[in-house]
């Protein structure tokens, strides 16, 4: 079960006796607890019946005593648990779990930690309730979902401009999603966001950023990288090193991978790698020019700068110096 499935049972008056949020996707977590709280009840009914906790600042008994209180003038009751990873003895909300009271829905976000399958409560979350995990979406999901985001709000987006999106935003969805905002508000019903528009209201260059970069080192063009550095030195806030490294490290991963298929098929190479469709030329391309060895090379070689950008083994050097090391080790091999 997703967001979308339970919102829609939700708009047909279907509900779970309780819910249980967890997972490291915290904004699948926050869309369904403001949901809980803005959308089951009408607003005169909310002021009466819709009660917010925060795990930190209550007890077990406060939360079972709300949820076991009948509604006043509504059929029924919200009560949303927030940080419940927070909350003190939360075994002991099993009694409710096992029966709990049909005119309430209780909301429990549980950020940052899982449930342990193996006790009781978990078990009597999942039966009688509705248990849901929330993952991390990988670079291919992100780019579905900022696609999906875009058309819902009547626009589309270029391939490019979609990379650069993925590659300068990463995968938190909540920051995505402001800089989707900022998107709408300033461009027309079916229009089609191109890379001119992302530098424009996203503040991302579309010559010199992280993508331009990985693509310049796939292709071994030395004196592109060296170009796209040279602009990161004047522009540190573009792309600091601690965001460079992981996502090259990332890249050069997924193209070590590449070795260990058996299939030619660009989509199902795309689909295995977690990438959209129409960049698996770039990380084929890489897996030709550097071979396996050089491959692993960059993996040990990434690694290693990582280290030395944390002042392991080596003195204080600028970021623009280690990434100039890198692209000329790199481009070498």
């Amino acid at each position: 079960m997703d967001v979308a499935s339970i919102l829609r049972s939700w708009s047909k008056g279907q509900f779970s006796p309780f819910y249980w949020l967890e997972g490291e996707e915290d904004y699948f977590i926050d869309q369904l607890t403001e949901a809980a709280e803005k959308t089951i009840l009408k607003p005169e009914e909310a002021a009466f019946n819709c009660t917010v906790f925060y795990g930190r600042e209550t007890s077990w008994a406060d939360l079972v005593n709300q949820c076991r209180r009948y509604p006043m003038f509504a059929e029924r009751q919200v009560v949303v648990l927030k940080e419940a990873q927070q909350l003190r003895d939360i075994e002991k909300l099993e009694p409710y779990f096992e029966q709990p009271l049909s005119s309430t829905i209780l909301v429990i976000a549980y950020k940052e930690k899982k449930l342990d399958n193996r006790k009781k409560v978990a078990r009597l979350i999942k039966e009688k309730g509705t248990y849901i995990s929330f993952k991390k979406l990988n670079e291919k999901e992100v780019a579905a979902w900022i696609e999906q985001r875009l058309a819902a709000k009547e626009l589309k987006i270029s391939p490019r401009a979609l990379l650069l999106m993925v590659d300068h935003l990463g995968s938190e969805l909540s920051k995505v999603e402001q800089e989707i905002e900022k998107l709408q508000l300033n461009s027309k019903a079916g229009a089609v966001i191109d890379e001119d528009a992302i530098e424009r209201f996203v503040g991302v260059s579309k010559e010199f950023n992280v993508f331009e970069l990985q693509t310049a080192l796939a292709q071994k063009d030395f004196l592109k990288a060296f170009r796209i550095i040279q602009y990161f030195k004047q522009n540190p806030k573009a792309a600091p090193l601690q965001l460079i490294l992981p996502l090259l490290y990332s890249f050069f991963s997924k193209v070590y991978m590449l070795f260990g298929t058996d299939t030619s098929d660009d989509r199902l190479l795309a689909s295995q790698l977690g990438i959209p469709p129409f960049s698996i030329r770039n990380y084929k391309e890489a897996a030709r020019l550097y071979g396996y060895k050089g491959i692993e090379f960059n993996l040990l070689l990434l690694h290693q700068y990582n280290l030395k950008s944390v002042g392991v083994g080596a003195p204080a050097t600028e970021d623009a110096s280690l990434l100039k090391e890198i692209i000329v080790k790199m481009t070498a091999s």
